[in-house]
């Protein structure tokens, strides 16, 4: 069975950065990406990253977060920059293998003004 674990989120200001990371718990190739859940909201797309490193950003994220991979480390990463209020919620990370979608747990995201 397929194990996402995000980790690296916390309480920060705007303006300020975090970066996330998410484990695999085994080789990963195809897209991963990573998904967001504001309080009351649906859960929206934030980033993804094909195994040849082509990227798609939401627009809101444009310009401010960088998602990258390392396979050998099966690991995935999102760098947030100039963080704002409305980024709040629960960072998920998804793994689509073999047109299955995995997802961890999340970790919070949570941006004082």
């Amino acid at each position: 069975q397929v194990q996402l674990v995000e980790s690296g989120g916390g309480l920060v200001q705007a303006g300020g950065s975090l970066r996330l990371s998410c484990a695999a718990s085994e080789t990963i190739f195809g897209l991963m990406g990573w998904y967001r859940q504001a309080p009351g909201k649906q859960r929206e797309l934030v980033a993804t990253i094909s195994n040849g490193g082509s990227t798609n950003y939401a627009d809101s994220v444009k310009g401010r977060f960088t998602i990258s991979r390392e396979n050998a480390e099966n690991t995935v990463y999102l760098q947030m920059n100039n963080l704002k209020p409305e980024d709040t919620g629960v960072y998920y990370c998804n793994w689509r293998k073999y047109a299955t979608d995995y997802w961890g747990k999340g970790t919070l995201v949570t941006v004082s003004s």
